[in-house]
């Protein structure tokens, strides 16, 4: 697969504690997306979060900022919660956080906010040692993946 690196939030990024993407786009002074084809932000799952003591939870969000730290003028447009232990309405179990895992959330062609000028993502984390490796990038709908595979070999019954 190709990925354009002005279209990448995280390459390889360790997150342990909350924290931005290292990455974002510039929208310019044309805050709409667009209304052509659909797009998602992708965050792939490169090393299992960590889970070791039950408590970790993981959330993952898309934003638009009105600057590039995203520090202010923050509005979320999509977000994914993964709990451990018994997961609550909407969340979803830790446990599918493994390798090659693909939490995609799409991504609206318009924000309400004229001003915020720059898309990125958030990593949120809570527990006693959440760590989970993650890329994340903008790709349009039309080529994502989203089976989630499993494993050759691995038996669902």
């Amino acid at each position: 697969m190709f990925l354009d690196a002005e279209l990448q939030f995280s390459d390889s990024q360790a997150v342990t504690t909350s924290a931005v993407g290292t990455n974002v786009i510039d929208l310019g002074i044309n805050r709409s997306i667009g209304n052509g084809e659909p797009v998602a932000v992708v965050i792939n799952i490169e090393v299992a979060a960590d889970q070791t003591t039950g408590d970790e939870d993981y959330t993952f969000e898309v934003e638009y900022s009105t600057d590039a730290a995203q520090t202010t003028g923050r509005q979320l447009i999509g977000r994914r919660v993964y709990e451990s232990g018994t997961p609550t309405a909407p969340a979803q179990d830790a446990d599918l956080l493994v390798v090659g895992y693909k939490v995609i959330i799409p991504v609206p062609p318009t924000t309400t906010d004229e001003s915020a000028r720059y898309l990125g993502v958030r990593y949120v984390t809570a527990g006693t040692s959440p760590t989970v490796t993650v890329s994340a990038y903008l790709q349009p709908m039309s080529m994502i993946d989203a089976s989630n595979d499993y494993a050759s070999g691995f038996t669902v019954s």
